[in-house]
């Protein structure tokens, strides 16, 4: 019962807050496909995509910055004292995938 209570909080906290992070992830991996691994041959780019890459990085900058300056001081209040800080940083941001992850598992699995 003893570590359920240190890291509830947190574990409440990063997956709530993957939920929010769905956002910036989906489109870092739209940019991902349209520009890098599209120059790479490994995707093909959007047909009607001719804006180029800098609205793009306007609103990943913006969506991130927004996420962020949620995360971490989210973080920083329900990190429990006697965690090492390595520790819990490191289980934090691995929190915070889980339910893009859940998604893109649960399209693939029932989308085929």
């Amino acid at each position: 019962m003893r570590p359920l209570r240190r890291w509830g909080a947190p574990l409440a906290v990063n997956l709530v807050l993957g939920v929010v992070a769905v956002v910036p992830l989906w489109l870092s991996m739209m940019f991902a496909a349209n520009y890098p691994l599209a120059e790479l041959g490994l995707t093909s780019r959007e047909p009607t995509d001719n804006d180029g890459m800098l609205p793009w990085a306007v609103i990943l900058i913006l969506v991130w910055a927004v996420f962020l300056a949620l995360w971490i001081p989210l973080n920083q209040w329900a990190r429990p004292e006697s965690c090492a800080r390595r520790c819990y940083w490191t289980a934090s941001a691995g929190l915070v995938p889980v339910p893009m992850v859940l998604i893109a598992v649960l399209s693939v699995l029932f989308d085929g």
